[in-house]
């Protein structure tokens, strides 16, 4: 197909198109004159990953072109991959510069309470996960925010919802095994990892709904 058919079939504007190709975030096409070139499937599927990455992930091009370039250089590591794309894990480019993992804390500074009760549901849980990922953080603001409320919830009372958590995060990665291509690897962590993310929440929802309605009366939906 042309550049044309290929802008009309991703929704990405021709110029930008190019600009992926001049930045090596898009393979070039095969040449079929001097200034023209056809294009195939996997085109269509390394735009559709790069405007995902970019859209959906909020990343910038240059940390977009980053990921693609560690899939291609990651050969077989899809953990590795699985990481870069979930923005938890450095690039053997940061590696080999000697780049360490972000820390949150100042130097010499304890870990705040919270953040060590975070850690204590992870170890717990018996999780194998990178110090700097920031859902640790995350989780630790939200014990702090129990705590501030008074709330009779800490960590132990996580551990149920961790262990659904657990679950879920077994299904997500089952469904990356069918996949022989590191790139279609990677598109298929962003799929389950970020994509899905709105209708578990909403299957909470609903979910919630219904056993509200079971357990408190709470009549007819409407």
């Amino acid at each position: 197909m042309k550049v044309s058919e290929l802008s009309r079939r991703t929704g990405v504007k021709v110029p930008l198109i190019k600009h992926y190709l001049r930045e090596g975030m898009l393979p070039p096409g095969r040449a079929t004159a001097s200034n023209q070139a056809d294009y195939g499937e996997e085109h269509v599927h390394r735009l559709r990953f790069i405007r995902t990455l970019i859209a959906t992930r909020g990343l910038s091009t240059g940390a977009t072109k980053e990921i693609l370039d560690a899939i291609t250089a990651e050969q077989e590591d899809l953990h590795q991959v699985f990481g870069i794309v979930l923005g938890v894990r450095p690039t053997r480019t940061e590696e080999d510069t000697g780049a360490e993992e972000p820390s949150q804390e100042p130097d010499g500074e304890p870990e705040p309470e919270s953040l060590a009760d975070a850690r204590k549901l992870i170890a717990a849980m018996g999780w194998e996960v990178s110090r700097g990922n920031p859902a640790a953080h995350t989780l630790a603001e939200v014990l702090a925010a129990l705590a501030d409320l008074g709330a009779d919830i800490d960590w132990r009372g996580l551990v149920p919802y961790a262990r659904l958590a657990d679950s879920i995060a077994d299904v997500d990665v089952r469904q990356m095994r069918g996949e022989r291509d590191l790139l279609a690897q990677a598109e298929r962590a962003v799929l389950v990892s970020v994509l899905l993310e709105p209708a578990l929440l909403a299957l909470r929802r609903l979910a919630q709904e219904d056993k509200s309605a079971r357990h408190f009366g709470g009549g007819q939906a409407t």
